[in-house]
């Protein structure tokens, strides 16, 4: 399903989300261009993971508006949740089942039937390279090829948009490396990713930036533009610096 238009992927305006006395994200203002690799960055409880949900209809914002891809986040949430892939920190496969079986489970859940899913599974573990660990088991997989088999899953349908939430951590540096290639392989077919990491070195490879603490966007540019406007050395030194903030204003 697709939405009309072809303005910005992501258009946020004074997008607020409060949990009782905690303000999570305030007044968020951000426009993320189609088919741009944008990273999401921040300490632990900056707002990252609540915008990201917000962004992909699982939360309703407390005040504000934004479209993704061309539908309200509001009022078009289904339609929305059907045009998106998302990638969470968290393990979202199923030990018990294959890996050719997850990515069909994925891919029925979006409607594919018939050839057309089956010629996308080829394809996917065909470009991601898990022909060989078609028929084994979930559960067996290592790190790295379970995050292989999980960004197959969220793009089975070939989503407009992919959010992707620390889709690296506790993997090794290879793996990080294999999964940025296969990232920017969609980009260039036109999908859009926004990203969030820790590791500053996969921060570069984004093209754009947002800053978060505290649930303010602090910074946006280019991860150049973003290290000379905190006038720091490198952008682990700016979220070093900005982490010391959070915990002096936190103990």
């Amino acid at each position: 399903m697709t939405a009309g238009g072809a303005g910005p992927a992501v258009v946020t305006r004074a997008l607020r989300k409060v949990f009782g006395e905690l303000v999570a994200v305030q007044s968020l203002d951000l426009s993320i261009a189609r088919g741009e690799v944008f990273g999401l960055l921040g300490p632990n409880g900056s707002g990252k993971t609540t915008t990201i949900r917000m962004l992909c209809g699982l939360l309703v914002p407390t005040s504000g508006d934004a479209t993704v891809v061309g539908f309200d986040i509001r009022t078009q949430s289904e339609q929305l949740r059907r045009a998106i892939g998302y990638m969470s920190q968290r393990y979202g496969l199923y030990d018990e089942l294959t890996a050719y079986e997850n990515i069909r489970f994925y891919a029925s859940v979006y409607g594919l039937r018939g050839e057309e899913r089956e010629q996308r599974i080829r394809d996917q573990m065909d470009e991601l390279g898990l022909t060989p660990r078609r028929d084994q088991m979930a559960g067996t997989l290592s790190g790295g090829w379970k995050q292989r088999l999980a960004l197959a899953c969220a793009t089975a349908h070939r989503p407009q948009m992919l959010f992707l939430d620390e889709p690296t951590a506790g993997v090794d540096p290879a793996a990080r490396r294999r999964f940025w290639k296969h990232t920017y392989d969609l980009a260039k077919r036109g999908t859009t990713v926004l990203v969030t990491t820790h590791y500053m070195d996969e921060a570069t490879r984004c093209q754009r930036l947002a800053l978060l603490s505290r649930g303010h966007l602090i910074a946006l540019g280019t991860p150049d533009e973003v290290t000379r406007h905190f006038g720091e050395k490198s952008l682990e030194d700016v979220f070093i610096e900005l982490q010391r903030r959070d915990e002096q204003e936190n103990p």
